[in-house]
């Protein structure tokens, strides 16, 4: 049974005291993987939220490009978007597939031989995935796992885990073969890191029944539930759903069907299945 740590307080202090709480420090060159937000949105990660603890790790932020056309589909429009947002105000900033990609192997996947990704991650010895826990169009929710498979993706890689091995069927693949092929991806992240390499933080906040990739995100229903952290992307997950469903907005709140209608728990039992973490744990506050 894996461990999460919670805070409800939701500030750049109890975000380090997060990070602490893992007590594995990240070495060497740490990236750290946000998504940058699609310009018009202004759900994302802030900077100033952030600022400190990347600081503290002496970390890069991290992005891949989009798949699908948007302000961040190609490397110079996206670091426009980076810039407009502020995140080189903070520390340096790397999208990863700027230079092209490579492929790290799947091993076992139903779906995916290969995971293609940045090939700027082998820039980097350790990795904090840091997300935004919020809806998501497809995925039904986006946490660790979505940030780890599809963010750290190349834009070709993502196309082609949202086809479940086949870019051409980018929209059109089978739903749950695409929420499987994303746990099959961050099996691929995580070997190749190494698992003792990646640290996982959610932060529970601007609960919007979109994704940060959307340029008019609705506004949230539910409010902020705080800061969430393990060492288990698919535990971490798991009590973010759980604390989504146990929110006192929970009756009202569209996220709630739109993970449902998406089937989106199906991400975090397929990692279960692989071997990539569990889904029982115990919350610990901080």
């Amino acid at each position: 049974m894996s461990t999460v740590y919670f805070t409800s307080e939701i500030t750049p202090t109890r975000l380090i005291d997060l990070y602490e709480a893992l007590r594995i420090p990240l070495n060497g060159r740490i990236a750290v993987k946000i998504s940058s937000g699609e310009p018009g949105g202004h759900n994302f990660l802030q900077p100033a939220l952030i600022g400190p603890l990347v600081k503290k790790l002496g970390g890069t932020i991290v992005e891949c490009n989009t798949a699908y056309e948007g302000k961040r589909s190609d490397s110079k429009a996206h670091w426009q978007a980076i810039r407009d947002h502020g995140f080189p105000g903070i520390a340096p900033c790397d999208i990863m597939d700027e230079d092209g990609e490579m492929a790290l192997p799947v091993t076992g996947g139903s779906h995916l031989k290969e995971n293609f990704v940045g090939s700027h991650l082998k820039n980097y010895d350790s990795m904090l995935m840091l997300s935004h826990f919020k809806g998501h169009m497809m995925g039904g929710f986006g946490g660790a796992l979505k940030n780890m498979s599809i963010g750290v993706a190349s834009a070709h890689g993502k196309a082609v885990i949202h086809g479940a091995g086949d870019p051409e069927l980018l929209w059109a693949a089978d739903h749950d073969s695409f929420l499987e092929s994303m746990a099959e991806a961050d099996q691929s992240v995580m070997d190749y890191m190494g698992r003792k390499n990646i640290l996982y933080i959610n932060v529970a906040n601007r609960l919007s029944v979109d994704c940060d990739c959307d340029f008019n995100p609705h506004e949230p229903e539910m409010a902020d539930l705080g800061i969430f952290a393990s060492l288990d992307p698919v535990a971490l997950d798991q009590a973010c759903v759980d604390a989504v469903y146990a929110s006192p907005d929970a009756g009202k709140a569209a996220l709630i069907e739109r993970m449902e209608s998406r089937n989106g728990i199906h991400t975090v039992e397929t990692a279960a299945a692989l071997g990539l973490g569990s889904r029982e744990y115990t919350l610990q506050t901080i």
